[in-house]
């Protein structure tokens, strides 16, 4: 189940396409959990001066939880939290639509939630494959994460 928490008119289908595209090429289980928050610039910048000590907005932050939902007992991996207003401004840069960008939002988030990283050049292609097939299987393998 994806839970999608958003302030923003945006297609849930689209999030939960994504979502469950990473989920499936990750070999997930189909029960599998998670959270997408669509909100501001100003809650990301927030988010990441206080768990990552950078004092500055991002696109997508992922907090892995690894637990399971005492209710159904299905794994939920965790929440990715994305900044609307940064994903419109990355979307213009790239010359696509912000529903493009959101997906390759997700499916780098996702990615994150599942241990992925590209702190290190070996862990970064391994990624960086994984989110190109991910994002080929949704018809969009011209769209690529910006690289900061």
């Amino acid at each position: 189940m994806i839970n999608i928490k958003s302030k923003f008119d945006f297609s849930k289908k689209v999030v939960e396409r994504a979502a469950r595209a990473a989920l499936t090429h990750q070999n997930q289980t189909p029960e599998a959990e998670l959270s997408v928050v669509l909100t501001s610039d100003e809650r990301l910048r927030q988010l990441n001066r206080d768990y990552l000590g950078i004092d500055s907005p991002t696109d997508v932050l992922s907090f892995p939880a690894s637990e399971s939902d005492p209710d159904t007992g299905s794994p939920y991996l965790g929440d990715i939290l994305i900044s609307i207003p940064r994903a419109k401004a990355q979307a213009k840069i790239a010359g696509h639509a912000l529903e493009l960008e959101i997906q390759l939002l997700i499916v780098h988030g996702v990615l994150h939630l599942l241990g992925h990283d590209h702190a290190q050049p070996k862990e970064k292609a391994k990624m960086w494959k994984a989110q190109k097939e991910i994002l080929e299987s949704l018809g969009l393998g011209a769209i690529q994460i910006r690289e900061e």
